[in-house]
């Protein structure tokens, strides 16, 4: 009977089963929709913002640029804007994170009540890039900026309440930080339980660290790291100088509870990992990839894993300096070379120079030229005839000339000039008729009236000729001694 019961049954209610299937299909439209706002609520949120702060030259804006996959060569003035392409794998969602860049000129630092507000700062990741191939200028350029950002957070005016909230989330995850697994990806949501279960083994703050909390997150940026082998062949610096430095900036992060990560655009080292924590602090996504220490141009410290005891292994080192020595007394700024070429040389100009030369000619005295000062010399010395010694007498035709009209030394230079070109054209024309030979008076003038010259040189020739051998006689009968005695 009973399974006469249980075929009859579905007959006999039939009206009901109708009523269940409509309901049956409302509850599961309303599940779709359900399931829909869920998601819709789960989606990546919008509206956070990067601060990054720096010097000019640091290359914040390239490092950025570089992050969103495009060449922002462009440098702007007082605050740039960017944006970061985020994309949640496992939900399949996409959003943007606003990235502001604050210039290097202190002057503009007003600019920032334009990129954060009283109600938009919790949303914030604030960055503080410094220039790894200026190293002298970290510490200096990371108190400056954080002091802006303080003094931008004091005058948003935030509730105590709110502050303090900011602070205790904070503190809660730089106590609540594990070293990442290598497993396969979780999502937030179980990530989250497993943080709530190790709840109860939180460690305490050591005595350095959040003790300048700002609310938000931090993350130091070192910047040109592929400078590091520059500094050690032009500066001579050494791995003490580097660990030091890294010493300092890591003791700065635990004020700060600041993460720290060693980039360069130019050898783009560590840049993937850059993108995947800032993705991870902003957005909660999945980070597997632990501290980084060994290499000493790229290290990566997360937020949490750092304390005093870690930074002791770097004093280890140390042999020249001790770890609370002044950064600035140990990494100083080498001294700027100067080169030959740095300081110009200007021409002077070429009438001022030639006006400069006439005046100095004009202040000394006037000089003989070169043949007048001949002539007067080979007659004051005394010497009647300074070529007979090479056996032409006609060679020294116009020393005669010049000792019996006694030319002044400071005669015009213009009447030597003629007395000279007379003299040289009698050579000239002597060597054409008659070379090598004595010759007279008479052969002489043979010889110039074969080459054509002017009679009027005829007749100087004779003078010459009639005054050498007036000369000679002279220079017999009065037994003077030779000449070359007397020019010496």
């Amino acid at each position: 009977m009973a399974p006469v019961l249980e075929k009859r049954l579905p007959g006999a209610a039939g009206p009901s089963d109708n009523n269940n299937e409509d309901e049956e299909g409302q509850n599961l439209w309303s599940s779709i929709l359900s399931e829909v706002s869920t998601r819709s609520s789960s989606k990546l949120p919008s509206g956070k913002n990067i601060l990054v702060f720096g010097e000019d030259g640091s290359g914040k804006t390239t490092l950025m640029a570089k992050l969103q996959g495009s060449d922002y060569n462009k440098r702007g003035r007082g605050l740039e804007y960017l944006y970061l392409n985020v994309h949640d794998e496992y939900r399949d969602d996409l959003t943007r994170c606003n990235v502001w860049i604050l210039d290097g000129d202190l002057y503009h630092k007003g600019l920032l009540k334009f990129a954060v507000s009283a109600q938009s700062l919790r949303d914030c990741l604030a960055v503080f890039v410094v220039d790894m191939s200026r190293p002298w200028t970290i510490m200096e350029s990371l108190q400056k900026w954080a002091s802006v950002l303080r003094d931008h957070v004091d005058k948003l005016k935030i509730p105590p309440e709110d502050m303090r909230e900011m602070e205790q989330t904070m503190v809660k995850a730089f106590q609540e930080y594990a070293e990442p697994e290598d497993a396969t990806p979780s999502s937030p949501q179980r990530r989250a339980a497993a943080a709530g279960e190790d709840e109860a083994v939180v460690l305490p703050l050591g005595e350095n660290t959040l003790t300048r909390n700002l609310g938000i997150p931090v993350l130091i940026v070192c910047t040109k790291c592929d400078a590091i082998t520059v500094l050690e062949k032009e500066h001579d610096y050494r791995e003490e100088q580097f660990d030091f430095i890294q010493s300092h900036i890591r003791r700065f992060s635990l004020q700060y509870g600041a993460g720290l990560i060693y980039t360069s655009v130019k050898e783009e080292k560590n840049l993937d990992l850059l993108y995947k924590y800032i993705a991870h602090k902003m957005y909660d996504f999945q980070f597997t990839t632990p501290a980084l220490v060994v290499e000493k141009d790229a290290v990566f410290i997360p937020s949490g894993w750092d304390n005093e005891k870690k930074i002791a292994i770097l004093h280890e080192n140390f042999t020249t300096v001790r770890p609370e020595d002044p950064f600035e007394d140990f990494i100083t700024k080498p001294p700027v070379r100067k080169l030959v070429h740095d300081k110009e040389i200007n021409a002077e100009d070429e009438q001022v120079f030639l006006m400069k030369q006439q005046s100095l000619l004009a202040k000394q005295p006037a000089t003989p030229t070169r043949g007048s000062t001949e002539s007067p010399g080979r007659t004051a010395s005394g010497s009647p005839r300074p070529a007979g010694r090479a056996g032409q007498p006609s060679v020294t035709g116009g020393s005669p000339i010049t000792a019996v009209k006694k030319p002044d030394p400071n005669m015009k230079g213009a009447a030597n000039e003629g007395v000279l070109a007379n003299f040289f054209n009698s050579l000239l024309s002597k060597k054409t008729g008659s070379p090598g030979s004595p010759g007279s008076g008479a052969g002489v003038q043979g010889s110039v009236k074969k080459t054509g010259q002017k009679p009027g040189l005829t007749d100087v020739q004779a003078e010459l000729d009639r005054m050498t051998r007036k000369q000679d006689s002279t220079v017999s009968t009065n037994n003077i001694p030779p000449p070359t005695e007397n020019e010496a």
